[in-house]
């Protein structure tokens, strides 16, 4: 399989994991629990959930360390063991995905709030960041990806605690809410350019309150940024269903929409909080002989034979589809997603996912 740097270098649309979160959720282990503490205590569980990705088609596994930062394992008793959590996570994702994948590691949010909005500086965040990195590096992965932030400047911090041990690869999304902009007010046409020039190999958007807000976010991105963009929204907001939280979008909805999100310049997708292994499933078989459209003002990409074709997805035959969602046969289908039938139906995520919040 090739290396993060490869997938970034060939051109073409690739796809993400999707939640660990919500699989561990799924396969018994409380909220209340250590996730990132796993990958020594449950390792066997942990293992299971990259292999089901893998075999779903992920051509990219995130390690299990969202959280496994100096700070919030603090919560833990685990603030000593952030070199050593990260490096089994890595060698873990490793070992179970063996050479069919890219392995990234996975890299949140602190979960407080950096100077001036909070107490810990910037200086700081850098140094809790760098922890992590240091871990993640001694396992061996193929390259980052920093999810989920809301600050761009704790998103900086992190990126430079990379830049400073290494040059592998960096994917850096913010996550946006129903404005479309960060929880601190900031836009994609603002936050995109700003980790351009901190260093991202990639940018995009994640997690959010579903595929439709992220795909606005992402069709302003690309107007703005000069790298490969990456989407990983998540299967909804989730509902109580006695008593458990179900995500209510299906894996054809998600996979409707990853295609859409492609047709909009995203070569890197997947999926966040709700998403499975059958939702991954459902966006590689969309996106898996899909192009991205031009970002160079063309409006046409070249057919397998050089030939030109429309900025939409092409037919198996290689023959253009109009640049809306195509149907079965071909036909276009109306801009809206569509029902099993071809026919148009509602935005809304009115069916049922994945139980479970992920990360």
């Amino acid at each position: 399989m090739p290396t993060l740097r490869e997938l970034l270098a060939d051109g073409r649309i690739h796809v993400i994991d999707g939640a660990m979160g919500t699989m561990l959720y799924d396969k018994g282990i409380f909220l209340n629990a250590c996730f990132d503490e796993l990958v020594v205590k449950a390792p066997d569980i942990v293992s299971a959930v990259h292999i089901a990705y893998a075999d779903a088609g992920a051509e990219i596994i995130e390690t299990n360390t969202f959280g496994a930062n100096p700070i919030k394992l603090m919560q833990y008793g685990l603030a000593d063991d952030v070199e050593t959590l990260n490096t089994a996570a890595t060698r873990l994702a490793r070992k179970a995905v063996g050479p069919h994948c890219a392995v990234v590691g996975a890299i949140g949010p602190l979960g407080v709030r950096l100077e001036p909005f909070g107490e810990l500086g910037v200086d700081e965040a850098e140094a809790a960041f760098g922890r992590q990195v240091d871990g993640l590096l001694t396992g061996g992965v193929d390259g980052f990806c920093l999810e989920t932030f809301s600050d761009v400047a704790e998103l900086e911090a992190a990126i430079r605690a990379i830049r400073a041990r290494s040059d592998l690869p960096v994917i850096a999304q913010m996550t946006v809410g129903p404005d479309g902009r960060t929880g601190y007010g900031t836009d994609p046409e603002t936050f995109g350019p700003a980790l351009e020039a901190a260093g991202a190999d990639v940018i995009g958007v994640n997690c959010s309150i579903g595929p439709q807000i992220v795909l606005e976010a992402i069709e302003k991105l690309v107007r703005v940024v000069h790298l490969p963009v990456s989407a990983q929204p998540n299967a909804g907001l989730p509902r109580d269903v006695a008593d458990r939280k179900i995500y209510m979008a299906s894996p054809e909805y998600m996979a409707e929409y990853a295609r859409r999100m492609v047709e909009a310049g995203a070569r890197f997708v997947g999926g966040c909080c709700g998403t499975t292994p059958a939702h991954i499933k459902a966006i590689r078989a969309f996106v898996r002989s899909a192009q991205p459209r031009s970002r160079l003002g063309r409006s046409d990409l070249a057919r397998p034979d050089g030939s030109p074709q429309l900025s939409g997805i092409a037919g198996p035959d290689g023959s253009p589809r109009p640049s809306g969602i195509a149907g079965p046969d071909g036909s276009p289908r109306p801009s809206g997603i569509a029902g099993p039938d071809g026919s148009p139906r509602p935005t809304s995520e009115a069916r049922l996912g994945a139980p479970g919040p992920g990360t």
